[in-house]
Order: structure tokens, then sequence, then C-alpha cells
């Protein structure tokens, strides 16, 4: 039996890391992944570690097949990125980097609710500096916006375990369900920070604001973290399918007009997250297998990808698709590589994301559910456009923006070299992959069946993107600002409670010093003023309570009607 906790090595090696000189210090970021990946050998399938605290028993570490899997999946991911930040003499972005992924490594070896706690805020507290590192007034508020949302995961998080010990006097954590109320808090504690619809811009707004380090590492943990946790808690719930099936395909509208290389990559993330998610729903050893083998090599293309788009922006200092353009004159390696991740992304055979995505659509086949299958075929047309067409295509070709530059630093085509070659290896020989799944599995992905449905949506897919790009009917690429659900709570909500505010409270008086007529004579003045000035003033805003104005406006309606 180890002695060491899993992620021990890399939450304490991160923190050793801010002390140590350039030199060693790359060499020690290289080395703690390894480390812990040698020390994960050590722990045998079925280890559970319980410590006793305060009278109540904790399972610090729970080590089977599915957490087996993603630490394995972590480890590699921390070493990747390590690889990719060894041009950096900041201490900040590789060490937080580290202890990040420790954190995650610990989310997915808790075995009851409040280690997972601890770690699910961790996550959330070392990260944001991966956002933060960047600077600027953008980056300050995108991080503040993103802690708000993780932190507040973890709080629901924490309130669904109160709630849940109560209840069953354990803490374990278990398959859950959501047969009581108190479930749905864990539920969405998991859903934001998988980036379910309508919880998901915190992923849109921050990872395109991070550096190109920080993205790398940002993409490979915190969803990833969350999938293992639905399919640890949730797995066989039939509400995941629908909301897999609409994270699958509501982000491929988005992702086709949006401008940001990285923003489309995050959208395409969400996509690709909504195929496990629908994995989840589904259950059983297909589903669950499907799931998870596609996180795992999730993890792999798309920071393959996003890492091709770092190195871009790190030469260039650009990321719209408007500015580039013409690159794989400058930049072939890079260009070379992000091939290869947008042929994994489409799932082309060959390629590590022809061996998951599919198993997912059949596990949806073998259910009879046409409709969620339908869905899931239409979701694998745009992301083979969004992320497979149009990542290469405008950054690497398209028009020749005229921008050279020299190829990105060798550290980071080791790392993307690297990464392009578990793309292929793991595509090409199946039981790579398939061996560490949790379930056995006899999935057979290379059939006549799968490789000629998948080369036909991959055929008729560039066909109509090439027929859109030559008619002149594709979206045209332009500097814009693409508004997302997030703009309700971050611009009409906050408007909408300045308006209440600047009417509600002088309406109070009003009704009650005169009643409808002095309700009318000042409504007609609010319309003067807002003629003049707009109706969102802040000039009543200390006059009045939120929530007594709009209790106060209700009444009235009902009063006045």
């Amino acid at each position: 039996m180890s002695e060491i906790h899993p992620a021990l090595i890399l939450l304490m090696g991160g923190l050793l890391l801010f002390c140590l000189p350039t030199t060693p210090r790359r060499i020690a970021s290289i080395c703690l992944p390894v480390l812990g990946f040698l020390n994960l050998l050590t722990i045998a399938d079925g280890t559970l570690w319980h410590i006793t605290y305060g009278g109540y028993e904790l399972t610090v570490l729970r080590a089977d097949r599915l957490s087996m899997l993603f630490g394995y999946l972590f480890h590699l991911a921390a070493f990747i990125g390590a690889i990719y930040a060894l041009h950096l003499k900041d201490r900040l972005q590789i060490g937080t980097g580290l202890i990040y992924a420790g954190s995650a490594v610990g989310a997915v070896f808790a075995g009851d609710l409040i280690t997972l706690f601890i770690f699910w805020e961790l996550l959330a507290i070392t990260s944001v500096f991966l956002v933060w590192a960047r600077g600027g007034e953008r980056a300050l508020r995108s991080g503040m916006r993103y802690l708000v949302m993780h932190i507040s995961s973890g709080l629901l998080l924490l309130l669904g375990a109160v709630f849940y010990f109560l209840h069953t006097k354990s803490l374990a954590f278990d398959h859950i369900g959501l047969n009581e109320g108190h479930h749905y808090l864990i539920f969405l504690s998991f859903g934001i920070k998988c980036a379910f619809p309508l919880l998901h811009n915190w992923l849109i707004d921050a990872y395109p604001e991070s550096t190109p380090v920080g993205t790398v590492f940002l993409s490979a943990f915190t969803t990833k973290a969350a999938v293992y946790a639905l399919a640890r808690g949730f797995a066989g719930e039939d509400l995941l399918i629908y909301i897999g099936a609409i994270m699958t395909i509501f982000p491929v509208f988005f992702a086709v007009i949006e401008n940001d290389l990285r923003r489309v990559l995050s959208y395409s993330m969400i996509n690709q997250i909504g195929f496990m998610v629908v994995g989840i729903g589904i259950g059983g050893a297909l589903g669950i297998n499907g799931a998870v083998s596609h996180a795992f090599n999730d993890v792999i293309f798309k920071g393959l990808l996003f890492m091709s788009m770092g190195a871009v922006l790190y030469r260039t200092g650009r990321m719209n698709a408007t500015d580039l353009g013409g690159l794989y004159k400058s930049m072939p390696w890079t260009c070379a590589c992000c091939l290869i991740g947008a042929a994994s992304i489409s799932a082309l055979p060959l390629f590590n994301a022809f061996i998951s995505k599919p198993m997912v659509m059949q596990g949806v086949a073998d259910m009879g559910a046409v409709t969620i299958w339908l869905v899931l075929l239409a979701a694998s047309a745009g992301v083979l456009h969004h992320a497979g067409v149009k990542i290469p295509f405008f950054s690497f070709f398209a028009h020749d923006s005229g921008i050279r530059c020299s190829e990105a630093p060798l550290n980071m085509r080791i790392a993307m070299t690297i990464s392009a070659i578990l793309c292929v290896v793991i595509g090409a020989y199946p039981p790579l992959l398939y061996n560490l799944l949790p379930h056995p599995t006899d999935y057979m992905p290379y059939t006549t069946t799968h490789v000629v449905l998948q080369l036909q949506l991959v055929f008729y897919g560039v066909l109509a993107f090439a027929f859109l790009m030559l008619t002149g009917r594709y979206p045209a690429e332009q500097p814009s600002v693409n508004l997302d659900f997030d703009w309700i709570y971050r611009r009409a909500l906050p408007k909408g409670i300045r308006a209440t505010i600047h009417t509600g409270g002088p309406l109070v008086n009003a009704f009650f010093q005169n009643g409808k007529a002095g309700v009318r004579k000042l409504i007609a003045t609010i319309q003067t003023q807002h003629n003049n000035r707009g109706l969102f003033g802040r000039s009543w805003l200390s006059q009045s309570n939120v929530l007594i104005a709009i209790i106060f406006l209700a009444i009235y309606l009902i009063y006045y009607f």
C-alpha cells in the first residue's frame, strides 16, 4: 500500500515550486507529475483510507477503476501542461497549475462528501489565479465572476452534504440519485462545474481570458472532475440525457459566429461535455464507459487544440479569426499538430474520439431514443464545422494576414507533439484505453457501419463548409460581441433592478400620500425623465429597498388594474 495520498505530491510540490529558482523549478515541474503517477501505480484497486474526526468517519481515499482512470488522466495532463509551460519564468502559473491538478486528483479519490467539498473549493481557489495571471481589467473581472460561480458551486455541495447526512446519517460519496429534493443541491453543484445550460457562461467568460498556459490547465481539470462526480453520484438519471443533448447542440450556433478562436474552443468544450453527460444519463456499462473514455480523449485533443491556439497567441498576440490566416508558412509544426487535434475532435477513424464518441451514440441508439440520436448526430456535424474545420482554416489558411513570426518555442512543440501522438495511438489501438475503463467492454469501434457512417458525416460536413464558403453564405468572421445568457444577469438584470429602485421608492411615497392620482402624476414625471436621460438613471438609488419596491409594484399592479 502506498504511504502517500495521490494528491499530495502535486499539492505539496506545487507549493515548493514557488521557492525554487528558475532552472530547478522547471525540472521539478516535470518530475512532480511523473512521481505522482509512479506513486499512483502503487495503489491497489479497492484501497480505502479512513480517518475519524469528531466522531465522524471520512474516506479520504477511495481507489477503484473509475477514480484510477481519472487519476491517470490528470497526472498525464499535468505532465503535458508542465512541459508546455517550461518557457515561463513566472512562478505563479506553473505553481498554481500543479496545485490545481492536485486538487482535481484529490476530488476524484474522495470517498466522502466533506473531503470532496474541500478539494472542490480548492479547485476554484487555485484555478482562478490562472485567469488573473494574464493581467488587465478584463482578466480581473472575468476571474472574479469565475470565482463567484465556483465558490457558489462549493456552497451548494456543502449544503447538500449537510441535508444528505441529516437524512441518511452517512457522508459516503456513492450513487446519490435524484430521489429527494436536497439531492438536487448536489446535482446543481456538479452541474455548475460541468457547465450545464444557463450555468455555462463562466467557462466561455474565463477560459479565453486566461494565459496560453493557463487555458491548457483549465481545459483539463475542472469540467472533467465534474464529469467524474456526475458519473459517481448520478449515473443512469434520465434527466442527464436531455441536459447533455442540449449541451451538445446549442454551443454550435455560438461557435459558428464567434470570432475569438479560443472562445470557439470553449463553446466546443461544452459541446463535447454534452456527449459525456448523455453517456452518464444512459448509465450501464456502455454509457459510463463511453462518457469517461470521451472525457479521457477530450483532455488530450482539446488540450492539443488549446495548445496550438495558445502558441499562435504567444507568437502573434492575436486570437481573432479576422486577424489571422496564412500562419502555416510561419508555424508549420503548430499547424500540423492543430490539424491532428481537428481530426481527433471530428472523430475521424484512427483518431481517438472515434473510439469514444460513437460509444455514447450507440448507447442512445440501443435505447431507441431516435430524437436524441439525431440531435447528437447534428451536434457531431456542428463540431466538425467549428472545431474540425474553422479553427485550423481561419488561423493557418484562409486569407494571408501577412503575419510572419517564429515557430512556437521548443517546449510547446514537444507538448503538442506528445498530445498529437496520443491522439493517433489511442485511436489506432483502442485497447490501450479500453483496458482502463470502469467496466469490461466488448465494444468494437472499427466495424464497417461505424467507419462508413463517420466518413460520410465528415465528407458531407466538409463539403457543406466548402459550399457555404464558396457561395458566401457562411457567416462572415467579423469583430463583434456575441450575447449569451450571461447578458441577462450581467446587463439586463442589474438594469432592471436599478429601474425598479428608480421607480419603486417614489411610487411608494406617492401612493401613500395622494393615492392613485399621485401615482399617475409621478408616472408621467418618470416618463418625461426617461425621455430626457433614460429610465435606468441612479438619482433615486438610495431612496428605496429593492425588495420593498418589487413587492409594492406587484401589489400596485393588482390594485390599480
